[in-house]
């Protein structure tokens, strides 16, 4: 997929601020649609069909929590990057803990938001260009089909949540710190902080461990970052 022609939907109630992130994408040569409501965004989804959506929490009507919640059951490879107002940090976490991929905090600047949208786009085109099989004990991803298994069970992720997989799975044993990992799954021009990694963590343990508060897999690293148990 080439990044610059990709679908993107921007769902903002506020006009001014929905023509600014519209122009500006444009500009940039993406594919651009406009939703002004949650009710008019899934509606989009169907005939619109974004790689990405550009989604603010503060909504009339569906809020845009639900919004990704729907998303993501409907359009699970779609990516979403959330906007919320400074000081919103309950609604932040409870919009990665519904599987958005990224949020921004407004005001921003128009280039950091397609710095991001940069980011997420090459980070998914990137996990269907190799043919591969990762496995270790019962799990399974498959690269080439951007498909999970958990003994030979199907198991949805979101693309961030695969990405993440994918950099454990490739490094085992290595205790990989935060930056690091911020910096592979979301790029070096992230200019996020790492409470969106650890956030994206907890929801990969409830889907991939037994007991997600004592993880087999994925190990803490105190004062570090996280590490892969290749063997039990």
């Amino acid at each position: 997929m080439n990044e610059k022609k990709a679908k993107i939907l921007v769902v903002e109630d506020e006009e001014s601020i929905r023509r600014f992130i519209t122009l500006n994408l444009s500009a940039a040569g993406y594919q651009v649609g406009e939703a002004e409501t949650g009710e008019e965004a899934l509606s989009m989804l169907k005939t619109f069909i974004p790689e990405l959506v550009v989604l603010d929490l503060m909504l009339p009507g569906i809020s845009g929590l639900e919004v990704c919640q729907q998303i993501r059951d409907i359009m699970p490879e779609t990516l979403v990057i959330m906007l919320t107002a400074r000081g919103q940090d309950t609604d932040k976490i409870l919009g990665l803990e519904l599987g958005a991929d990224d949020y921004m905090v407004k005001p921003f600047n128009p280039f950091e938001l397609i710095a991001r949208i940069k980011a997420v786009l090459r980070r998914r085109a990137g996990l269907k260009e190799p043919k591969q099989i990762l496995s270790c004990r019962e799990l399974c991803l498959d690269i080439t089909s951007n498909n999970f298994f958990k003994n030979d069970l199907e198991i949805e992720l979101t693309p961030t949540e695969f990405a993440l997989l994918k950099v454990f799975m490739e490094n085992p044993g290595r205790a990989l710190k935060r930056n690091e990992m911020l910096n592979a799954v979301w790029g070096e021009d992230y200019f996020g902080d790492t409470k969106t990694l650890d956030v994206h963590i907890r929801r990969l343990r409830e889907k991939i461990e037994d007991l997600p508060s004592q993880p087999n897999y994925i190990k803490t690293v105190w004062g570090s970052g996280y590490r892969w148990q290749q063997e039990s």
